[in-house]
């Protein structure tokens, strides 16, 4: 169980978070979505242990950052580090003893190529595969289909729902539904640094088309097109 309560995050005087309270059960996918600049990268770090804040972040285990993994939007891989060299030092970080990482490189990465020379779609998937050998019971996944291509983004897909299976808790942002739609049990609707609505499976579709009326609404209309 992850559960966070009133928790609150300001950067100087600007209020990011307020107070956001919520709980996440094991085996369940969480979508968080909402506009750029919602809060949703900062509400990740928080829970994550990179940022601080007000409030309560809470777990069964006795030290959350020794079961939490988090995949960022836009990972920064260290120079002259092979992604062999770097699953390594992942694995060797949380005393995993294995160097099959050939046999297990589902996205058929360059391992023998400096990790920094990649693409940023490629070290997004790197930086995955170092998550999911150190065998994290709660996953953060921080717009993980954003940059990588289609084939992958479907094997990520699989590798969520495996993570389902195996009682994992795993939270997600996507500005992408159909995927959301596609593993996750409930999405949160996350604004100006709140929660907003909460919504299952059955509604999803309810609520798409409720994002995409306003968001139109809002936006399209102030440009004239001809």
């Amino acid at each position: 169980m992850l559960a966070i309560e009133n928790l609150s995050k300001q950067y100087g005087s600007k209020d990011v978070l307020h107070e956001i309270s919520l709980s996440f059960k094991p085996g369940m996918v969480y979508g968080i979505v909402g506009e750029n600049g919602a809060g949703k990268t900062t509400l990740f770090r928080c829970i994550s242990g990179m940022e601080s804040y007000s409030g309560a972040v809470t777990s069964s285990f006795d030290s959350i950052k020794d079961h939490l993994g988090y995949l960022e939007t836009n990972p920064v891989l260290m120079s002259y580090l092979t992604g062999w060299e770097y699953l390594k030092l992942m694995c060797s970080s949380k005393n995993i003893d294995t160097e099959l990482f050939e046999e297990q490189n589902i996205f058929d990465l360059p391992l023998d190529q400096y990790a920094d020379t990649y693409s940023t779609g490629m070290k997004k998937k790197l930086t995955l595969m170092g998550l999911l050998l150190r065998k994290n019971d709660i996953i953060i996944l921080d717009e993980p289909f954003n940059g990588v291509d289609l084939q992958s983004n479907m094997i990520i897909l699989d590798i969520i729902n495996q993570l389902k299976s195996l009682g994992k808790t795993i939270l997600i942002s996507s500005h992408i539904f159909s995927t959301l739609n596609e593993v996750c049990d409930t999405i949160l609707l996350l604004s100006q640094g709140r929660i907003v609505k909460r919504v299952d499976k059955l509604e999803f579709g309810k609520l798409e088309k409720s994002m995409k009326a306003e968001i139109i609404s809002q936006h399209t209309k102030k440009i004239i097109l001809e």
